[in-house]
C-alpha cells in the first residue's frame, strides 16, 4: 500500500473503534493520530496528556496548544510512575513499567466514561528498536491499540500525511522523555530530570535538529547532529556556564553526534 492508502485504512480503523481514547504526547505520532480521531470521530475522542517529571516543559505546553488547534477536547492527567520503586531504580524496563502504569491508568479512565478503546501513536518503526513499552501495550491489547501500526504506518509516511494537512508538527523532533537522558541502573529523581530539562531548554534555541543531554552524574553529555557540533561550540561558553548552573560540574559534547537511543547501546532487541 502507498501511504494514502495506509492512511484510508487508519481512518477505517478508527471508525471502527467508535469512540477512543488517545495517549497525546504531542509528537508527530500522537498529533496525527489525535487529529485523524477527532475528524473521523468527533467529540468520540479524548486526547490525554500524561504529565510528570519526565515530561519537558516544553512538550506539556506544545501538547496543550496542538489539542487547541486540532479542536480535540485534552484533558491532563498526573502520572504515578514515581509511586513505583522499581521505576525509579531504573531498570532496562523502565520504559515498559511506566507504559504499563500510564496505559492501566487510561484504561480505567476509557471504562469509567464509556469510551471503547484507548489507543497509542506507536509506528511499524518502533518495532525496530528496544522498546519494552511496547510490551505493555501487548499485555493491555483487550482494552489497547495501536491503530498506526495496524494501518501499515511508519514515520516517514506519518511525516508526509502531517504536511499534507498543514499539521505543524510534521518536522518535529523526537522529545523522547527525560527518563531516557539517564543511563539505565542510575536512580530517576525529579530533581535530576529538571536539571536534565533546563539544560535542554537553555541549548534549544541555538540548533534547529535533534538535541539531548545526557545525564551522567556531574557530567553533561550534550548530543545534537553533525552539522551542529559547531554551533554548540560558538556558544561554548554560554553554554558552559548555563549548564554550571543547572548543577552539572563538567559539560561535554559528543563528538559523535546525536543518536537516538544511545543509551540503548549493548541491549539487544531480542531481549525484550
Amino acid at each position: 500500500m502507498n501511504t494514502e492508502q495506509k492512511y484510508e485504512k487508519l481512518k477505517e480503523i478508527l471508525k471502527d473503534m467508535g469512540s477512543v481514547v488517545i495517549g497525546f504526547s504531542g509528537g508527530v505520532d500522537s498529533t496525527l493520530l489525535s487529529y485523524t480521531a477527532y475528524t473521523v470521530l468527533g467529540e468520540q475522542a479524548l486526547a490525554v496528556t500524561a504529565v510528570s517529571p519526565t515530561l519537558p516543559a516544553s512538550e506539556r505546553s506544545d501538547a496543550e496548544s496542538l489539542a487547541k488547534v486540532i479542536g480535540i477536547p485534552h484533558r491532563e492527567v498526573l502520572s504515578t510512575e514515581f509511586d513505583n520503586p522499581d521505576f525509579v531504580r531504573n531498570p532496562k524496563e523502565r520504559c515498559y513499567i511506566c507504559k504499563k502504569i500510564r496505559f492501566e491508568a487510561l484504561v480505567k479512565l476509557a471504562q469509567s466514561e464509556g469510551y471503547h478503546w484507548v489507543i497509542d501513536g506507536g509506528n511499524i518503526d518502533d518495532l525496530d528498536d528496544y522498546r519494552p513499552g511496547m510490551k505493555a501495550l501487548q499485555e493491555l491489547s483487550d482494552h489497547v491499540r495501536s491503530p498506526m501500526i495496524e494501518a501499515g504506518l511508519g514515520k516517514a509516511d506519518i511525516r508526509i500525511i502531517s504536511r499534507t494537512l498543514g499539521l505543524r508538527t510534521w518536522d518535529k523532533q523526537s522529545a523522547a522523555c527525560l527518563a531516557s537522558r539517564i543511563p539505565y541502573g542510575m536512580e530517576l529523581t525529579p530533581e535530576r530530570l529538571e536539571q536534565i530539562d533546563k539544560a535542554e531548554t537553555y541549548i534549544a534555541p541555538f540548533i534547529h535538529g535533534s538535541l539531548r543531554v545526557r545525564y551522567h552524574g556531574d557530567i553533561a553529555r550534550i548530543e545534537v547532529g553533525m552539522e551542529e557540533l559547531n554551533v554548540i561550540l560558538k556558544h561554548r561558553q554560554s553554554i558552559v556556564k548555563a549548564l554550571k548552573k543547572c548543577g552539572f560540574t563538567y559539560v561535554t559534547l559528543d563528538l559523535g553526534g546525536y543518536e537516538m537511543g544511545s543509551l540503548n547501546e549493548g541491549i539487544s532487541v531480542k531481549e525484550e
